[in-house]
Formats: C-alpha cells, structure tokens, sequence
C-alpha cells in the first residue's frame, strides 16, 4: 500500500488532538475537564440512545440550508456586478459599508422580524456567508481576462454562453473556498444562536442540557458533535470542488 500524506495527514492531526486533550485533562485530574476515553462512551450512548443525534440533524439542517441559500443568492448577485461596471459602481459603497459591520450585532433585529424560529437563525448564517460569497464572486468575475472573453466571443458565443462557459467556471472555484473558509464562522454563529430561544440544536444541547445542569461529560460530548459538524461541511466542500473543479489544484 502506497503512503499518501495527504491522504492520512488529517487522521495524524486528529490522533494528536486527542492525545493533547488526554494529557491536558491528565494534568488538570478535574471533573470539569474529563479525558476523551470518558467521553467517547457518552457520546456514543447519546447519539444512540439520547437526543444528541436530534440535536445534531437540526443543527444541520440549518447549517446546510444556510450555505445553500448564500450560494444560490450570492453567486448570481456576484456575477451581474461583476460584469456590469455601471450596477456595480452604484451598489460598491453599499457594500463596503455593510460588509464589515459584524452581522451578529444584528441578530436582536432578525428576532423581532422573524421571531425565535429556525427562520432568523438561518437568516444569520446566511448574511454572514452572503456578504463573503458576493464579494470573492464579484472580484473573481472582474479578474477574468479580457483576452478570454474575446476568443470566446469570436467563436460566436452570446451573453448566455460567456456566462456559462467562462463567468461560472472561472468564478466557481473561489466562491466554494469561500465557503470553506466561513465553515468555521458558521459553525460558531449557529452554536451561538442556538444558545438561546430555542429547544433544539447543538449549541441547546452543549449550553442549556449539559453546561447548565453541569453534565461536563455530556458537554463534552456535544462539543465533539459540533466540532465533526464543522468538519464534515468542510470535507463536503472540499470534495465538492474537487468534483465540479477539477481543473483546480487544491
């Protein structure tokens, strides 16, 4: 069997977290910071006897739907001001000013508008990721070379077919490293608004259900739930570009 670092480096970086969490929690000899051969049985009894595996599908769902929306919105957004330098002079200042504002502070206003629900939730998520899409689409779309577009359009290509062939592919690729790179603000934007108004999710479970009722083993538990949450968006992005990008070396 061939050895691929790449391939097993993440398994190498995994056994090391572990084992750094095995010694920190040697050292510390506190309930409040059990070992991982403590909290592997837990978790497993809660993902299969308990809620967390519940908790964790609505966490999920409304990651995913987050993502899906910033993409499906932020991409054809991104297109049209890239390649319309008029639409795009008057909507910059608009977006210079509104995309570094921390769109958390925004959360109070998404829950007056669209209560404690799944809905303002997600709509947080999805302003985040919205903004970094639209930006990386825009730029990427402005940086292709206009000597592509010429040799494209000579062949008889129409506005539909440039769009198609040349805008998507060439602006594709930075839009799916822009949403691995967010996986992390994500993951951290949803466990905090599941923190509160609601009965359900990861960030309930790891706050409300375990911290609350100091249940650390069980805190722990969902903590490593939502740390593979992340990971598995990342890894499904990362495969996605592979997929639909393989032209691109990663």
């Amino acid at each position: 069997m061939v050895w691929h670092p790449r391939r097993y480096s993440w398994l190498l970086a995994l056994a090391g977290l572990l084992l750094a969490w095995q010694a920190a929690a040697l050292l510390v000899h506190d309930d409040v910071l059990p070992t991982p051969v403590a909290v592997a049985p837990v978790l497993v009894r809660q993902m299969t006897k308990g809620d967390l595996a519940t908790h964790l599908l609505v966490s999920g769902y409304r990651v995913v739907l987050s993502v899906a929306l910033a993409v499906g919105l932020a991409m054809p957004v991104g297109l049209v001001l890239g390649l319309n330098k008029t639409l795009n002079a008057i909507t910059s200042p608009v977006v210079y000013i509104s995309y570094p504002i921390p769109k958390i502070v925004l959360l109070p206003v998404l829950l007056l508008f669209l209560g404690i629900g799944d809905t303002s939730k997600i709509a947080m998520i999805f302003l985040i990721l919205f903004f970094q899409v639209l930006i990386v689409v825009r730029d990427a779309a402005q940086g292709v070379r206009p000597e592509l577009v010429h040799s494209v359009r000579s062949l008889g290509a129409g506005p539909w077919h440039l769009l198609r062939y040349v805008f998507f592919p060439a602006t594709l690729p930075s839009a799916l490293t822009a949403l691995r790179v967010s996986t992390g603000t994500a993951i951290a934007v949803l466990f905090f608004v599941e923190s509160f108004g609601t009965s359900s999710g990861l960030g309930y479970y790891i706050l409300v259900e375990s911290w609350g009722a100091l249940r650390y083993r069980e805190m722990y538990a969902g903590v490593v739930a939502m740390a593979f949450l992340g990971l598995a968006i990342y890894f499904l992005l990362d495969l996605l570009q592979r997929k639909v990008c393989a032209w691109v070396q990663l």
